[in-house]
């Protein structure tokens, strides 16, 4: 799949630029040459080649990137399933005090260096499951001193781990139960105190709120990204994942990169993000797990010209997967999605939606050599042949490092 400048909109989805027995030469971890093996070999003629590699006819594609996931957090939530099991809503589980708030008293708990752990065995999987860049959001802290210490450990991964991290700053996630009835405080506190500290230790690039009913208004949500905006961070939104609340619509007033989640984003909210520029995330894991009769309107959103980006969702309670295949799948059977549009999501659509689209999410000369060989035949058999792992080898900067299925050490 090679790509062109800025994401793949609406039908541009569908052209992902097949190359029937192809090649691609990597150089100093960048892609030095792609195309057919004859125009490859043409390409680097009297060039010396260190090591090649046969693919067997296997499939390869870009890298794939996770554009929305909560990676790093303390503990789990297995105990709310029963609730779930029961009827209960997912703003119903948090109005008893549990979901975000239960993570965010874990997260609270645990040690910077226990957040790593745990986060790295996440990433570990994330990376045998062909993810060579994903987003890390904070906001299981909701303290100044513990979203930086969930913002220091994605630092301290992106340093030692293959999977390069693109890092979120979510304060704006819940109300802490310490402000209950003062969100308008809370907020304040992010804009005064949070984002300055954020920016000044250079810990994140992105800014999200999560605008719903019972968390974040359009209002607060506003002020907020407003203040992360005038002091350089680019900005995202959870958009009307529950509730049609004008979150999409905010997305398109502020120039949003991404707006995510969209489960109940309204025409004209999509419409407002398709005239800004705003690339849609859909989560599909998300919906499925919170047995959602509705899901994000993919078909709709591409009908309307918009980018589509695809995402885990990886968090403890509506989301606990680091499958993006499986997403892939869900996104298929759920969204409506054709396997061309699906690859889009995964590669080029999410580079763009975390601001790496001029290095990754392509087969282009010039950008990174992060590539996953599959154990299948062409890109339809991706989502079909669903529930298992397809990755054969994973490239990353030009070196293997998941081989057969299983990370190399």
């Amino acid at each position: 799949m090679r790509g062109t400048p800025g994401p793949r909109k609406g039908s541009e989805m569908s052209e992902v630029g097949a190359i029937p027995n192809g090649a691609i030469a990597v150089s100093g971890g960048l892609i030095a040459a792609v195309g057919t093996e004859a125009d490859v070999r043409t390409a680097l003629e009297g060039a010396a080649i260190a090591t090649e590699y046969d693919a067997e006819g296997l499939l390869a594609t870009p890298g794939l990137i996770d554009p929305h996931t909560h990676l790093v957090h303390g503990g789990s939530r297995e105990h709310e399933l029963a609730l779930k099991l029961q009827g209960a809503s997912y703003l119903e589980i948090l109005a008893q005090g549990g979901g975000i708030l239960s993570t965010v008293r874990a997260t609270r708990k645990a040690s910077e260096d226990e957040l790593f752990r745990q986060a790295k065995r996440s990433l570990d999987t994330m990376l045998e499951y062909g993810v060579t860049t994903a987003e890390a959001k904070s906001g299981y802290g909701l303290t100044l001193e513990d979203e930086i210490k969930q913002l220091r450990v994605a630092h301290r991964l992106n340093q030692v781990h293959p999977v390069q991290l693109v890092s979120t700053f979510m304060g704006a996630h819940m109300v802490p139960e310490e402000y209950k009835g003062r969100a308008d405080e809370y907020v304040q506190l992010l804009i005064e105190e949070m984002l300055p500290e954020v920016k000044r230790q250079g810990l994140a690039e992105f800014c999200d709120a999560f605008c719903e009913h019972g968390v974040f208004t359009v209002k607060q949500t506003e002020r907020l990204l407003a203040a992360a905006k005038s002091l350089g961070f680019s900005v995202k939104l959870h958009a009307d994942e529950i509730e049609p609340i004008g979150g999409a619509e905010l997305a398109g007033k502020l120039g949003c990169v991404s707006a995510e989640h969209l489960l109940a984003a309204s025409d004209s909210g999509l419409e407002a993000m398709q005239r800004a520029g705003v690339i849609a995330v859909c989560l599909p894991a998300t919906s499925f797990n919170l047995r959602l009769t509705n899901h994000a309107r993919a078909r709709r959103m591409i009908e309307l010209g918009l980018a589509v980006a695809l995402a885990t969702d990886y968090n403890p309670g509506s989301s606990p997967t680091e499958n993006i295949q499986l997403a892939m799948t869900l996104a298929c059977l759920n969204l409506g999605m054709t396997p061309e549009e699906i690859i889009t999501a995964v590669t080029i659509n999410a580079a763009y939606a975390i601001g790496r689209g001029d290095r990754a999410g392509s087969l282009e000369v010039g950008k990174q050599a992060d590539i996953v060989v599959f154990n299948a035949p062409n890109l339809a058999y991706l989502p079909y042949h669903f529930g298992i792992n397809h990755v054969n080898t994973v490239v990353k900067l030009g070196r293997i490092v998941v081989s057969q299925g299983r990370r190399m050490e």
